[in-house]
């Protein structure tokens, strides 16, 4: 039998879009897709033939983040959280414009790469979250993206909180571009993608450089992980992960 396409590729004139294709665990972001996510994005930035790159999700889940069962069985050396931080450096330093046709939930690490790309496009029963504190864990690699988004205030609620937001609410703040009926959130990538390879590929190039830039992103993404990594080791983490698994409320180790 042969291994399902972990990304999918299809080609719209100048557009790429990539799909997470594990619709079956909500695209959780295995070490495997990882990998062949920054693959497919590596293509599409080099193929003169594609001015913009538009990131989708197969199924009714757009991501869910990390794929929490990998995570609880892996050891040290196998921690993803370096690779997941590189693929989302890439959708920043992409000279090409990035889309993100979300038709479904963003969480976690799905939130992450939806702050990453330029531009997002939502359906109304989506909602987006970063509800890693409830499984003991810490978004640092994500982080400074959602500040960069919503502020610092908002910023606080939804990584203290951990709660889901809806479309609206998202775009009021700032997390997404437009929210559009859920079979229009692909046509509707689609047509900004469009719009956006009638403009000059090398003063785009230069305006996402520019924008990078005013960010103040921090250059080295190692420091994030290193706090993610660290918090993701500990046994409240394990006990959070393992929760969430079972389903049933965690019980946290007693603070030494």
């Amino acid at each position: 039998m042969s291994t399902p396409e972990l990304v999918l590729r299809d080609d719209h004139a100048a557009t790429r879009v990539l799909t997470l294709n594990r619709p079956d665990q909500r695209n959780a972001l295995s070490r495997a897709l990882i990998h062949r996510l920054d693959e497919r994005l590596d293509d599409a930035i080099a193929d003169p033939a594609i001015r913009v790159i538009v990131l989708a999700g197969a199924g009714t889940v757009f991501c869910a983040g990390m794929d929490l069962k990998e995570s609880l069985a892996a050891s040290t050396s196998d921690d993803p959280l370096a690779a997941f931080a590189l693929v989302l450096e890439k959708l920043h330093k992409a000279p090409k414009p990035t889309i993100a046709a979300v038709q479904g939930d963003a969480i976690a690490g799905g939130a992450g790469l939806l702050t990453a790309c330029d531009l997002a496009i939502t359906t109304p029963n989506t909602r987006i979250g970063y509800p890693e504190a409830r499984r003991g864990l810490v978004a640092a690699v994500v982080m400074h993206d959602l500040v960069e988004h919503v502020g610092l205030s908002r910023a606080r609620r939804l990584l203290l909180t951990g709660e889901l937001i809806p479309a609206q609410l998202a775009r009021e703040w700032g997390l997404v571009s437009d929210v559009v009926a859920g079979e229009d959130c692909l046509p509707e990538a689609l047509q900004m993608a469009a719009r956006l390879a009638e403009c000059g590929p090398r003063a785009l190039a230069a305006v996402k450089l520019l924008l990078d830039q005013r960010s103040g992103r921090p250059g080295d993404p190692m420091t994030a992980v290193n706090a993610s990594s660290s918090a993701r080791r500990s046994d409240e983490a394990r006990e959070g992960i393992q929760a969430f698994l079972e389903k049933r409320p965690p019980v946290w180790p007693t603070t030494p």
